[in-house]
């Protein structure tokens, strides 16, 4: 058994053979669920509303592992940037669904998933440009001793040359032909043990993940995150972390992994049939009812589940005289709520808030 000051992260490919029996059987219900939710994804008119939607919970689930807690109700007063209402544990959860945005934008339209686009995430994510660490001292400690449990590259050029390292073997298919399922177990590992900057590493690592699911094509949209299950078995997914740094125990850390990957998505697709069921519940009240009915104005009040008139008049191109009549009407009939915060109205969606907050 190793101790945490002798382990040593070495660069990838690991010369050892991941690919176990019980990796490899675990692997097709997986990529069954995954495939379920990519086809369950394309079902939603517009696509905004779920990486709004569901990226607002992401946001705030992964903020919550680093202790940065907020509520629904803050998290969407926070999305309509009133002046009379502050929150920094919300906004920085604003500043996480930002970053992860502008990372499947990057990836998107670059096909790759570079360092570059790793320290931009970090920097959207941290709201500053430090960059990778070049002073020593990082430690990861038990939370509830102060016990020095890992020690990080302290030196900056080794940070370097393992994130170089790391993002050849990211991108690079012919460096090493595991299961990509299995690549993203390693990937998260590595960088999380490199832990290359300051802060927000873990909010860092776990947007990474999704990245390498879209750069390897099996989701087209950002809506798959695992922070709801590491919050469920936190305990478990720092044990398992260091239990490969001690033992060199990847098994149980890929199978976590891979099992984390199936649960979400089959919890996320339940979650968009919901949605949707919700939706198409909306439509056909909302035009049976209203002349100014438009997709558009379904979209928006499924893509805020705050929404307010400036959205309205951004979303649908009308004056701000006609949003709030619309919105105003839609709250005298039930569909909206209609709140207030210092001087300015916004209304709720109280359905879709209850189905997002029960979560």
């Amino acid at each position: 058994m190793m101790t945490p000051e002798r382990w040593e992260l070495t660069e990838l490919p690991l010369q050892i053979d991941l690919e176990s029996k019980k990796i490899l059987k675990s692997l097709p219900s997986a990529h069954a669920a995954l495939a379920e939710l990519k086809g369950i994804t394309s079902t939603i008119p517009n696509q905004n509303i779920l990486i709004n939607t569901l990226g607002l919970q992401e946001a705030k689930d992964s903020s919550a592992i680093e202790n940065i807690i907020t509520t629904h109700d803050d998290l969407y007063k926070s999305e309509l940037n009133l002046d009379s209402f502050k929150s920094q544990d919300a906004k920085e959860v604003q500043y996480y669904i930002l970053a992860m945005k502008k990372g499947f934008e990057l990836v998107s339209q670059s096909g790759l998933l570079t360092n570059k686009t790793i320290l931009q995430v970090q920097e959207m994510l941290e709201n500053n440009n430090a960059g990778y660490r070049k002073l020593p001292g990082t430690a990861l400690k038990n939370a509830a001793t102060g016990e020095i449990i890992y020690t990080p590259p302290q030196d900056f050029e080794q940070i370097i040359r393992l994130m170089t390292n790391l993002e050849r073997f990211i991108n690079d298919a012919e460096l090493c032909n595991y299961d990509p399922f299995i690549k993203m177990a390693i990937i998260h590992f590595q960088f999380e043990s490199i832990h290359p900057f300051y802060d927000g590493n873990g909010r860092t690592g776990r947007i990474i993940n999704i990245l390498y699911l879209i750069l390897e094509k099996l989701q087209t949209l950002p809506i798959l995150y695992l922070s709801h299950y590491i919050i469920k078995h936190k305990s478990d997914y720092y044990r398992l972390l260091q239990e490969v740094r001690l033992n060199n125990s990847w098994e149980e850390w890929i199978l976590f992994m891979i099992k984390g990957i199936e649960v979400t998505a089959k919890e996320t697709t339940e979650l968009i049939i919901l949605i949707r069921e919700l939706m198409f519940d909306y439509k056909y009240k909302l035009r049976d009812r209203y002349k100014f009915y438009s997709q558009d104005l379904l979209n928006n009040l499924f893509k805020h589940p705050y929404t307010k008139i400036e959205f309205i008049v951004n979303d649908l191109h009308v004056s701000r005289l006609t949003a709030a009549n619309y919105l105003n009407k839609m709250a005298e009939d039930g569909f909206l709520k209609k709140s207030r915060i210092g001087t300015a109205n916004y209304y709720i969606n109280e359905p879709l808030f209850t189905l997002l907050s029960k979560r």
